[in-house]
């Protein structure tokens, strides 16, 4: 069973008019996660919280005293973020036992300030260490753009989050993205991934993966949704009017470099169907080599990767311990690799990134964006990936390889549907600016979404 999937705003005008109540909202939500065929989507559902903010927010709109535009709206969160009276198991069995979080994290206390109903919990890879999605606990959510009879993979980390809302399930869903976490399974289910700058939220209560490249955004059906989303998670009461530029007001830059290197034909076939609508358009388009893009991955092969280090620090006495045995084999072989990064690799590769983030930065015009596709590929087959290591390992590189270069030089990012490649498969398009960039990313994927219909 597929609901009908619906955006905030939609919902916002039914439950702001009183067409929609908030608490049949709740019923119908929870009971189409019920009825779902997909169990592996959600790990848990929060039914007597979810209700008990749907009569709150069932009572303010009666009596003229809304919240705003998400009072009301249902909202699913990874489980890497606290809700008060659970334990945060972050994907992972060995973690179910853990103390029950004392309270919300922040961001969740924020969207319940907003008077967002909190449904459930969804799943995602083991520890948030793969953007593939598959988690051998708790089931592999099946991509819901899938040709009938097949099992695609839903991306990950935040795998629950993707098919959540491209199923119809829920209208948004939270996510992190440390290496492509919210990017990539926006791009393989079809919907809108928006990663924000990191540090613009609150990351208090939030499971770590790695601090130096951790970000959270949210999984939606707009880019108008994840402004709304964007503005709670920060506290403000009211989102920033949406400015839209006009399409010669918009100003690309599409990379030659690591982007396109083995691409699928059908990736890149849509994406240049994307470019040349912009151009029609209007929009200006530039095509250009980053060397920097290319120097990450050196510095990667030469040292070790920033998220393996800060993960085996984090990890360390779970994956030579006991709780070993109960943990993914793959995420602990990955997690594994950090022990031999030297703290002189380590430091080396922060100031290096320091140096490329200024050098990359300083080639950008001040209304420039980067385009490029979110992946280089369409979501494949879960089952080869699970019976081949050495094909899953390879394909999480690739799956990773666009993503990441925005993790490592701190930008802000949105993914958009933009066609579909091999067997009718979601393609994603990426706009991504430098940290601290996300109004004017935000206003021209809002911009670029309406241009490409």
């Amino acid at each position: 069973m597929t609901t009908e999937p619906r955006s905030i705003a939609r919902l916002s005008v039914l439950l702001q008019s009183g067409a929609l109540d908030p608490v049949a909202l709740a019923e119908e939500t929870l009971s189409a996660i019920e009825a779902h065929p997909d169990a592996a989507i959600f790990t848990c559902l929060l039914k007597d919280r979810a209700m008990a903010e749907a009569q709150a927010a069932s009572r303010r709109l009666r009596e003229g005293r809304s919240l705003g535009m998400l009072d009301g709206v249902p909202v699913a969160w990874k489980d890497l973020f606290d809700i008060e009276g659970l334990p945060t198991t972050a994907g992972s069995t060995v973690l179910k036992d853990s103390a029950p979080a004392s309270r919300d994290a922040a961001v969740v206390r924020a969207l319940s300030g907003a008077g967002m109903v909190s449904v459930g919990r969804v799943n995602m890879s083991e520890f948030a260490f793969s953007g593939l999605g598959i988690n051998p606990h708790y089931g592999t959510p099946r991509n819901p753009a899938s040709p009938a009879g097949e099992h695609r993979i839903p991306g990950g980390s935040s795998s629950g989050s993707g098919v959540a809302v491209a199923a119809g399930l829920v209208p948004v869903s939270i996510g992190t993205d440390t290496g492509g976490s919210v990017r990539i399974p926006a791009a393989f289910n079809g919907i809108v991934g928006y990663k924000a700058t990191r540090g613009r939220y609150s990351m208090e209560g939030v499971f770590p993966l790695a601090r130096s490249l951790d970000s959270l955004g949210p999984l939606c059906r707009t880019v108008q949704d994840a402004v709304w989303i964007d503005a709670a998670m920060r506290g403000l009461t009211a989102a920033e009017a949406l400015l839209r530029p006009s399409p010669t007001d918009l100003s690309f830059v599409v990379p030659e470099t690591v982007f396109f290197d083995g691409a699928e034909p059908e990736v890149v076939a849509a994406f240049e169907m994307a470019v040349e609508q912009l151009a029609k358009a209007g929009a200006r388009i530039r095509r250009q080599a980053f060397p920097e893009f290319s120097a990450i991955f050196d510095v990667m092969a030469k040292h070790g990767a920033l998220v393996t280090a800060e993960a085996f620090v984090l990890h360390r006495e779970r994956i030579t311990g006991p709780a070993a045995a109960e943990i993914d084999p793959r995420v602990v072989k990955r997690t594994l690799l950090g022990e031999k990064i030297t703290l002189s690799g380590y430091l080396e590769t922060l100031a290096v990134r320091e140096a490329l983030t200024a050098s990359f930065e300083a080639q950008l015009g001040p209304n420039d964006i980067l385009l490029s596709p979110t992946l280089p590929l369409v979501a494949p087959l879960v089952q080869p990936l699970i019976d081949d290591e050495d094909l899953f390992f390879q394909t999480n590189g690739k799956t990773l390889r666009n993503t990441l270069v925005g993790n490592f030089l701190d930008w802000c990012g949105v993914s958009l549907p933009c066609g579909t490649g091999a067997a009718g498969m979601p393609v994603g398009l990426l706009l991504s600016g430098p940290k601290n960039s996300d109004a004017r990313v935000l206003a021209v994927a809002a911009a670029v979404e309406g241009l490409l219909g």
